[in-house]
């Protein structure tokens, strides 16, 4: 049987996570573990239970290679995820690229007056809310948080969401995370999973049903790449605690406490450096996924169906 997996390219911004302090955040890291927005309290007992596990690892060379059965493995998963990206509706696909278009249209100055804290790169998301917006559609910045439970930590997490009321009275949710790939970072990534990793794409648009389809491919990849290192799958990335992230309560957020920004005043002014480093980063791995998939816009899109409706 012919397992091979067509290799996806390198993204050349793309750093792998799964230490104590990438790994610890779950999907929190921004663009390589620049950041953790995700609270780690309830992680350090866990992180530290994982290490000593992954220890156990070594130096031995199965660490960067495929066994026979786990390379099959992947190439299914990998097939799982190709189909799933292709079945997206012409909405999704449509959103896709406006959000897609919006975040590279985003520049450093829009972050500039962004005063929302340590950087954790939600000054690019309350940006992006703020041209979608302007452009007609019911954007929000999703601020989640879920109490642990049994092996499940708690935390929170940050993403945006759009809605869209019918005449029915009925509701549609589109989901928009900025840094879907960091959520499936793992220590020592076998070969096949790193390339299924990178065939991800860099921004998710989509419903939580397609969302949850990812999820449960992602997390059968992990456990199997980390099994051929002889590692356990770490909590913050099982199915549970991926799920809770968008599944969890949550409140939604038009615009930041804004304040004029001085400065000599500022206490975040040098972090808030770092999130132009995120926002350019961002927006090469953009630029990197539409010219290698050729998925490059042309001319205007049609998504009518998200904008707000007005009376």
């Amino acid at each position: 049987m012919d397992c091979r997996v067509c290799p996806a390219p390198v993204d050349p911004w793309l750093m792998m996570g799964g230490s104590a302090s990438g790994g610890g955040g779950g999907g929190g890291q921004m663009l390589g573990g620049a950041f953790s927005h995700e609270s780690e309290h309830d992680l350090a007992a866990m992180v530290s239970d994982f290490l000593e596990n992954e220890s156990s690892c070594g130096g031995d060379s199965r660490c960067s290679s495929d066994s026979d059965s786990g390379f099959c493995e992947l190439a299914h998963l990998a097939d799982k995820i190709s189909y799933y990206k292709v079945l997206l509706d012409q909405h999704g696909i449509d959103m896709l690229s406006v959000v897609n278009s919006l975040i590279l249209s985003i520049n450093t100055m829009d972050l500039e007056f962004m005063r929302c804290g340590s950087c954790n790169t939600s000054c690019i998301r309350f940006s992006l809310v703020k041209l979608l917006r302007l452009s007609g559609y019911d954007a929000a910045v999703c601020t989640s948080r879920w109490q642990g439970t049994g092996k499940v930590p708690g935390g929170d997490h940050e993403y945006i969401d759009i809605i869209n009321y019918s005449d029915s009275g009925n509701s549609d949710r589109l989901i928009i995370d900025i840094d879907f790939r960091s959520h499936f970072e793992i220590a020592r990534a076998v070969p096949s999973y790193t390339r299924l990793l990178n065939s991800l794409p860099v921004v998710y648009v989509g419903s939580l049903t397609k969302l949850k389809q990812f999820l449960q491919v992602m997390v059968e990849a992990a456990k199997s790449s980390l099994k051929q290192n002889s590692m356990p799958l770490p909590p913050w990335r099982s199915f549970a605690y991926l799920q809770s992230k968008w599944h969890s309560s949550y409140q939604r957020q038009v615009s930041p406490e804004l304040e004029p920004v001085d400065r000599q005043t500022d206490p975040f002014f040098g972090q808030r450096k770092l999130c132009n480093g995120h926002l350019n980063r961002l927006k090469s791995l953009i630029q990197f996924e539409l010219e290698t998939d050729r998925k490059m816009p042309t001319g205007r899109v049609k998504v009518d169906r998200w904008r707000m409706r007005t009376p």
